[in-house]
């Protein structure tokens, strides 16, 4: 504070006039804001501190495309990509009961005309040729099916002309006779456990349908007809054999699972878990239900948080809770599911939603996908962690870098940051400068010149050698980031061979960094959608 006094109309040397006075204000502005470009945050981990179970759920459920892709060579290498950084444990996708599968045809003749009828009966009916090739193919890769049960067969819709607007057209119908449907899956459960046994098809999720409450399901009205079909599903599959795990309502926005429960407790419905879906554009009106404007990195928390609490005051408290699908955005939107906005998009949502799901299943692990058609170009803002040609985006990098993570979570006073402890004395830290997409819908937006304020850290760690040695993984514009690669490019539409080796080597995780402790602290800065991992190594390591 300056204390003017009061002078003759020529002033004094005691005094500050108006322009002295400016200056020194002026100045003083500037330090304060010099000071504030270069305040760091301070983060502290302690590695004796109480710690709580943190199991991976982000990463042991992928969604994919449909489900006859999943033939495809470039599907499954995919898969074994994945599965490489990730602890990849199963796969959902739609569309078991579409028509090009050929499960069923009531119309289909015997292979074997000759034999007397009573003996064939029902033979032709059910053709499970590509359903084992699909299933064999993901256990064969060491994964699993999550068995989502659509769509209906054409033959057996009351309505065959009610589809979908996806590119392969589902319909979406009931059936015309729900005895008809009671035994294609009493036959299609006894298949699986025919083949692969009861052991293992009881590891399995059986998810009644996709996402009724939108336009996937052509009951009317849609939630009472769709709980008519779980119905006849759940009990069919538990009659074929009760360890069979079923569930539902796969419904879009976080919507009816406390309907749904309460249903099944009603009418005595077994359930074994409860799924739904959401997406982090989705809005609070369709979520929630109230007119928040909820950003993109917290809509996803707020749905499951929403759910989890439903399902707590439901008649089954205890029901796990599966988000069966979930992702940054519901289009495409390349500035959002294929740039760096990932990277701390998808730690976040770690952060807030441990201890909330069971697990969380990202749509999708790859963009061998063809909702809206077939691929026509790279990086259009596709759901999958792999672009076509099995070109690594930085989601796929920020699932690998997030891997890396312990079991064991240590508590943090931060919304940035994430630390976890492993079996091995390792201590896990993530850190992360979330910053909104730099553009949203369907055509991508290069980088501004000015993409925002980077983040400093003042890193403290306790309970480790104060010179630990430290390796530290990092993810933005500049690193492990394709888009650079690609836009240097000037983003052809059809590529060269020469140029898919290019970006896939451009889309590998930049090498990690070796560093060392200094007496216990780390230094370092992260620039706006920067996430960087850092692996602290005990004395034994």
């Amino acid at each position: 504070m300056f204390n003017k006094k009061k002078t003759g109309s020529h002033g004094s040397q005691g005094s500050i006039g108006s322009l002295g006075l400016g200056l020194v204000l002026l100045l003083a502005s500037t330090q304060l804001s010099n000071l504030s470009a270069h305040a760091q945050e301070q983060i502290r981990v302690d590695a004796h501190a109480d710690t709580t179970p943190f199991p991976h759920v982000w990463e042991q459920i992928f969604g994919s495309g449909r489900a006859i892709l999943s033939l495809r060579q470039s599907y499954r290498d995919d898969i074994h990509t994945v599965k490489n950084v990730t602890d990849l444990r199963a796969i959902r996708f739609h569309g078991i009961f579409l028509d090009e599968v050929g499960l069923y045809d009531p119309d289909a003749q015997t292979q074997n005309p000759g034999q007397a009828p009573e003996k064939v009966q029902g033979a032709g009916i059910y053709n499970f040729s590509y359903i084992d090739q699909i299933y064999d193919g993901l256990l064969e890769n060491g994964v699993r099916p999550f068995v989502e049960l659509s769509f209906m067969p054409r033959k057996m819709a009351a309505d065959p002309n009610q589809t979908q607007s996806f590119f392969y057209k589902p319909v979406v119908s009931p059936p015309k006779d729900y005895a008809l449907w009671d035994a294609m899956i009493t036959a299609f459960a006894q298949h699986l456990i025919d083949r692969y046994g009861i052991e293992e098809v009881a590891t399995w999720d059986f998810e009644v349908w996709n996402e009724p409450n939108l336009d996937f399901w052509g009951g009317r009205p849609n939630i009472p007809t769709y709980f008519e079909l779980y119905d006849h599903t759940a009990l069919a599959l538990k009659k074929v054999n009760q360890r069979i795990r079923v569930g539902g309502p796969s419904t879009a926005q976080a919507a009816y699972v406390a309907d749904f429960l309460q249903h099944c407790k009603d009418h005595n419905i077994p359930v074994d878990f409860a799924s739904t879906h959401v997406y982090a554009n989705d809005t609070a009106k369709d979520v929630l239900h109230t007119d928040e404007q909820i950003p993109r990195d917290l809509m996803v928390y707020r749905a499951v948080k929403k759910v989890h609490e439903e399902i707590a005051a439901s008649p089954f408290p205890k029901t796990p809770l599966l988000f069966s699908e979930y992702n940054a955005s519901y289009s495409n939107e390349p500035n959002v599911t294929d740039s760096t906005y990932m990277g701390p998009w998808l730690a976040n949502n770690i952060r807030l939603c441990d201890g909330l799901t069971e697990a969380m299943s990202y749509w999708t692990f790859s963009d061998v996908f063809e909702e809206q058609g077939v691929v026509r170009t790279l990086f259009y803002g596709g759901f999958g962690l792999l672009a076509e040609h099995s070109i690594p985006k930085p989601a796929f990098n920020a699932f690998a870098m997030l891997h890396r993570l312990g079991d064991r979570r240590i508590k943090l006073e931060a919304d940035d940051a994430l630390a976890t402890k492993s079996s091995d004395g390792a201590v896990e830290l993530a850190l992360w400068n979330y910053a909104a997409p730099f553009g949203t819908g369907a055509a991508y937006t290069p980088p501004p010149a000015n993409k925002g304020q980077d983040k400093s850290f003042q890193v403290t760690f306790t309970g480790v050698p104060a010179n630990a040695k430290v390796e530290l993984l990092r993810l933005d514009d500049d690193h492990g980031n394709v888009l650079k690669a690609f836009d240097a490019m000037g983003r052809p539409r059809d590529l060269t061979h020469d140029q898919i080796l290019n970006l896939k080597a451009a889309g590998t995780m930049t090498p990690a960094e070796s560093l060392h402790l200094s007496q216990g602290h780390l230094q370092l800065t992260i620039p706006p959608h920067g996430l960087v991992l850092l692996v602290v190594k005990t004395q034994h390591q």
